[in-house]
């Protein structure tokens, strides 16, 4: 009977949906992929809307056209099936792409592969008797026996805790504040930070009217050399030996990281956040520097010691070189200083939940090779898995290792008799 009783758990659990938090390019990728191994999944957000809110109008994308796909099970959805479908022309390794045509672009990977995305936000997950529950803002609860977290950038931004005087002000932000910087047109605006999102927030902010100063820790300015080719298989062989090719573009490192996310996870922990932390360092698109070198002014090798009120502007103190200390008044910063992944941060799950997930000095959940945090049945994708597998996640094309690894690793754990939880 007890037996019996069990069996009957089991199967009611596996019948149950896995439920997919996010939109984006990884929800949707993972979507998709759920559903090719024929596993019931609903997907709760809007479609795209990191991208259509909380990137600049204007914005290109770092990744090549060849790395800016989400992973799909079939063939026919590559960015440049998009292409080819709306009737343009095939593009290379030197076309920028812009942040509204790659929207675009998710929306129609949504439409084909994912249409019934329910386009309501999730306030709470927590965990229940058969794995967890999900409460939507309607106030409807929906019983799952998985959760995959795919909610993106925003709740990670990291904002200077000495700015936060100054964001309460409304005199400071983080660049994933704004979709249109023409809002500081006439203004004087401090950019923090020395990559890709500074250098083309700064340089959008001039092309707007404004009057950006770049604040850099870095000695110099760093950008990507122009592609020799559109086709990198068209570069000649000595090239490619000594600089080998790979998504996140030529380089030894670069191909190591990004054709080894498993191997990466194996990695010691320091190795791992080294790697993270200096492949892929501050630096701009190689098309970004005739918008950058001699259009405003850059402060290098400064660091921010301290910013205040004056006036109803700001006044900036920074460290320099050899004990150098500098002032700088302007009406706003914005700080460029990227993202840190941190469990607690992650307001859809439940205190009780993220106080259970096994995380990193730090914050980052630990992960199975699956995607599997320490909470059987608790998946995290994109950015969040990126200090478990490398500087691939923090990308699209990341989605061609992520999605298709979470959707074996849920279909395993619904096989009757499957372990629980997964390898730590």
């Amino acid at each position: 009977m007890a037996q019996d009783s069990r069996a009957s758990r089991d199967s009611r659990r596996r019948r149950l949906p896995v439920v997919v938090v996010g939109a984006g390019p990884y929800g949707l990728a993972t979507a998709a992929w759920l559903r090719a191994d024929e596993t019931t999944t609903r997907v709760f957000g809007e479609p795209m809307e990191t991208w259509r809110t909380h990137m600049p109008d204007g914005m290109f994308l770092k990744s090549v056209p060849a790395a800016s796909s989400i992973s799909a099970p079939e063939d026919g959805h590559r960015f440049a099936d998009f292409r080819a479908e709306r009737g343009l022309p095939p593009v290379g390794d030197t076309y920028p792409v812009p942040v509204e045509e790659f929207v675009a672009y998710g929306h129609w990977f949504q439409e084909r592969l994912v249409p019934d995305v329910e386009r309501t936000a999730v306030r709470e997950v927590r965990r229940a008797d058969d794995g967890f529950a999900v409460t939507l803002a309607s106030g409807e609860e929906v019983a799952a026996r998985a959760v995959v977290v795919a909610t993106g950038l925003v709740a990670y931004a990291h904002r200077p805790a000495g700015l936060a005087p100054l964001a309460a002000a409304g005199l400071a932000s983080h660049t994933c504040d704004h979709q249109d910087l023409a809002v500081f047109a006439g203004r004087r605006v401090a950019v923090v930070g020395a990559g890709q999102s500074a250098l083309e927030s700064a340089a959008l902010l001039h092309e707007a009217g404004a009057q950006p100063v770049v604040i850099a820790r870095t000695r110099a300015l760093l950008f990507g050399d122009p592609p020799p080719t559109d086709r990198p298989a068209a570069r000649p062989w000595p090239d490619r030996l000594l600089k080998p090719g790979s998504a996140l573009g030529p380089g030894w490192s670069l191909f190591a990281v990004g054709r080894g996310p498993a191997a990466y996870r194996r990695l010691p922990r320091a190795a791992r956040a080294y790697l993270l932390r200096t492949v892929l360092g501050p630096s701009g698109a190689w098309w970004l520097r005739d918008r950058v070198d001699g259009r405003f002014p850059v402060l290098c090798a400064r660091r921010l010691v301290a910013a205040r009120e004056e006036g109803g502007a700001v006044r900036l103190a920074l460290a320099g070189p050899a004990g150098r200390r500098d002032v700088l008044h302007t009406d706003h910063v914005l700080a460029a200083t990227g993202y840190q992944v941190d469990v607690e941060r992650i307001p859809v799950l439940d205190p009780e939940l993220r106080t259970s997930v096994r995380t990193w000095p730090g914050g980052a959940p630990v992960l199975s090779a699956g995607c599997e945090s320490s909470v059987p049945g608790l998946y995290f994708t994109g950015l969040a898995a990126a200090p478990a597998f490398g500087p691939l996640l923090r990308f699209v094309h990341g989605t061609t290792f992520a999605a298709p690894r979470v959707a074996a690793s849920v279909a395993a754990s619904a096989a009757p008799g499957a372990d629980e939880g997964g390898e730590r």
